[in-house]
């Protein structure tokens, strides 16, 4: 009995270490609302990470993005494709739960918006510097795609956080690359390609300085936000190690303790003394 016992609190503990329990499922069997999602998790993945690389790539040839006609094409999709999805995404939400989807995820509806197209369209004049960080918007929607469906394909809930918080970090020091070379380039001599500006975001993030001195104004900004991300974000890294530990601790406490008990009939049988002697005994003391 104590033995299997001690397997059945080894394999809940191992069915929970990810913070929750799986339900078991026969092979083959899948819901079609989940291979829709699956789908369309899939779609949205590759169509963001499309965009930033169609984005990287007018950066660094310095194209510029309003007179690129198949940027502005494939931008437009790509938002289309965005916003079909939330919506897809909401309708296959339970009914009771659609409230908190959309307050969850009314960012991502937010960024899925062509603004670019819009402004292009009508016409309508926008000062360079804020036209620049508008160009940057779909890929900050797609950073966001990439943090939820990291967290939908994780396997538990620790892991996922730690994911989505290490993807933040990569892709907004990227994205801050970006920006950054877009604006510093033309004025700042320090900078002189997309990796100058890379190499000084991340020792922004790092919180660990960087001898180039922004000039513009986002620039600076820039410098602030990355530096407070860094402050915040690095210490949840430890958080995550110090749960992988404690967790990897607690299961070879458990697998100590179910092994102890299996073994402790066996010992105390062979360890006993024979009844015969115990008789002998009681006689010699009677």
């Amino acid at each position: 009995m104590r033995m299997k016992e001690g397997l059945q609190r080894l394999a809940a503990a191992a069915g929970t270490i990810g913070g929750k329990m799986r339900t078991p499922v026969a092979p083959g069997m899948k819901s079609p609302a989940k291979t829709v999602l699956d789908v369309a998790h899939f779609v949205v993945l590759a169509l963001s990470v499309a965009l930033i690389v169609f984005i990287s790539y007018d950066t660094f040839r310095n194209i510029p993005f309003l007179e690129s006609a198949h940027y502005m094409r494939f931008q437009l999709v790509v938002c289309w494709v965005f916003i079909a999805d939330f919506f897809l995404e909401l309708a296959l939400t339970p009914r009771g739960d659609r409230r908190r989807y959309i307050r969850s995820r009314w960012l991502y509806l937010l960024l899925s918006i062509p603004f670019l197209n819009i402004i292009n369209s009508y016409h309508i004049a926008v000062p360079e510097e804020s036209l620049s960080f508008i160009r940057f918007i779909p890929l900050a929607r797609g950073a966001l795609a990439l943090v939820i469906v990291l967290q939908y394909i994780s396997s538990n809930r620790i892991t996922g956080l730690f994911m989505s918080y290490l993807s933040i970090v990569i892709l907004t020091t990227y994205f801050a690359a970006l920006v950054f070379y877009d604006l510093e380039h033309p004025v700042n001599p320090s900078v002189r390609s997309h990796a100058d500006a890379f190499v000084w975001c991340s020792l922004q993030t790092t919180t660990l300085g960087s001898s180039v001195m922004p000039v513009t104004v986002t620039g600076k900004i820039i410098a602030v936000i990355l530096s407070g991300m860094g402050v915040i974000m690095f210490p949840l890294f430890t958080v995550y190690l110090s749960s992988l530990i404690l967790r990897r601790h607690n299961l070879l406490n458990l697998l100590n303790i179910t092994t102890q008990s299996v073994k402790t009939p066996a010992g105390a049988s062979q360890n006993s003394p024979p009844q015969g002697e115990k008789v002998a005994q009681t006689q010699k003391k009677a």
